[in-house]
């Protein structure tokens, strides 16, 4: 496997009979919710988890998207996301890059970039990322590099 950059963090995933649109493929919003579930997967791992943000009163959301849809993926294939935390400003934004990889055919069904936005959760304001932030997702961010289409 040759992702798009070094050290990926990794989810397995199953194409489930209701992902599968009127058009036989998984659908085009199924693939959003894998990119939010490898993200916050990632989040985890890295220890900032949903009661860490609600302690801190702080959460990372979704600012933009920008999505290239490569390839359909079909009922009962095992694909790969990845994520890479690939620009930080240290104070507000984040930007995150997502491969989705079909490993039976060596096929990249999809390539996107995620930018975030930290928040104070109570007022749904854009606030500062707290240093617990800076500490985990920083200690996560890669050296970017341009989106390959």
């Amino acid at each position: 496997m040759s992702w798009d950059l070094p050290t990926p963090f990794v989810i397995d995933l199953t194409v489930a009979a209701e992902d599968i649109d009127g058009l036989g493929h998984a659908n085009n919003a199924v693939y959003v919710s894998w990119l939010e579930r490898c993200a916050w997967r990632h989040s985890q791992y890295l220890g900032l988890d949903l009661c860490e943000y609600r302690r801190l009163d702080r959460a990372m959301a979704v600012l933009r998207h920008e999505i290239d849809y490569l390839a359909s993926a079909y009922e009962g294939q095992q694909l790969q996301m990845a994520t890479w935390i690939v620009e930080s400003d240290q104070r507000l934004k984040m930007t995150r890059r997502f491969q989705l990889w079909r490993p039976e055919d060596a096929s990249t069904l999809l390539r996107a970039q995620t930018t975030f936005v930290c928040i104070e959760i109570s007022s749904g304001k854009p606030k500062r990322m707290p240093a617990e932030f800076l500490e985990g997702y920083g200690a996560a961010l890669t050296e970017a590099y341009p989106l390959q289409l």
